[in-house]
């Protein structure tokens, strides 16, 4: 018999008959994240789970199913902050991910919302969508050049220096970053403080969340930033104060900013979707076929992994 597997979102059909290949798979129907009863049931009723964004399995889910039936969380997505991976390995659970796949992906859609949001390019497309368009004159929608301007890096990891290679090799931009932990990259860039990482002209955050992470971006950080400057997020949403970040862009503090990730997903405040300075995407950060599949392929691994008994490829 093969063992039970819940996939709690729908994935590429790949990754869906890799997984049925090796084990008895029940799939989710539902594009909404596990609700709190189906957590639990999850974790009595089947032997492996293949979650993702949003599917919490926090340490009160954990303490509801002290013993629980399933002994693997293959999170599917580079982030893990929805799962609770120290009450998760308390309960008898291991937890992996999926990195490495998103980084280009996530990379690119950082670049996406530099241009966009310095280039008004969806400004411009509403007008035109709108039938306002009269057509082309010297000054209208005038932006910011990006050539040659600083970025500032929030995070050198793999994503990070993925954006800051594109900057550096593709815009000409003088890159400078903020990373807890000395790093060299291969290619032109200076680690420097918090403070002179955001007075970059474009700031882009590419921390992992969690708890060390959460608010990391808030008033105080955002006082750093120039009058002229973008601000960028494509790491997690609760990485940035919401509250703060839309105050200064009301205030003028900041000339704009554009964000693939939300702190209270799928809500979007009211106020940001307001303004015409801010670039607005619905989490698109991984969002191609083939990039989705290596992920799901990824999960599976780990899952025949642990089925075999051998070593998690991507235990976090």
């Amino acid at each position: 018999m093969k063992p039970r597997l819940l996939i709690t979102r729908k994935l590429p059909y790949r990754v869906v008959e890799a997984a049925q290949a090796r084990f008895d798979v029940m799939l989710r129907d539902d594009h909404h994240p596990l609700s709190a009863s189906e957590l639990r049931q999850a974790l009595r009723d089947f032997d492996v789970v293949l979650p993702t964004l949003g599917d919490r399995f926090q340490a009160d889910v954990f303490a509801d199913v002290p013993a629980p039936r399933a002994r693997l969380l293959a999170n599917f997505g580079v982030g893990f902050n929805h799962i609770d991976a120290m009450a998760a390995r308390a309960a008898g659970v291991e937890v992996t991910n999926t990195p490495g796949a998103v980084t280009d992906a996530t990379a690119d859609i950082a670049l996406t919302l530099i241009l966009s949001t310095a280039r008004r390019a969806g400004e411009g497309e509403r007008l035109l969508r709108a039938g306002r368009w009269e057509g082309w004159g010297p000054t209208q929608l005038l932006g910011t050049h990006v050539t040659g301007r600083s970025v500032g890096i929030i995070g050198m990891g793999r994503i990070g220096k993925a954006i800051a290679q594109r900057c550096h090799f593709g815009f000409g931009m003088p890159v400078r970053f903020f990373n807890r932990s000395a790093v060299t990259p291969d290619f032109p860039a200076a680690q420097v403080d918090f403070g002179t990482a955001m007075a970059a002209d474009f700031v882009v955050v590419a921390v992992p969340g969690g708890p060390a992470t959460r608010h990391l971006i808030d008033a105080k950080a955002l006082a750093h930033m120039q009058k002229t400057g973008f601000f960028i997020n494509i790491s997690r949403g609760d990485v940035v104060d919401e509250a703060a970040l839309i105050a200064a862009l009301q205030a003028g503090q900041i000339a704009g900013a554009g964000l693939d990730v939300y702190e209270h997903e799928p809500v979007v405040p009211s106020a940001l979707m307001a303004m015409e300075n801010v670039t607005l995407l619905p989490h698109l950060g991984t969002a191609a076929l083939e990039v989705r599949e290596a992920m799901g392929m990824m999960a599976v691994d780990n899952l025949i992994a642990h089925l075999e008994g051998r070593p998690l490829p991507n235990r976090v």
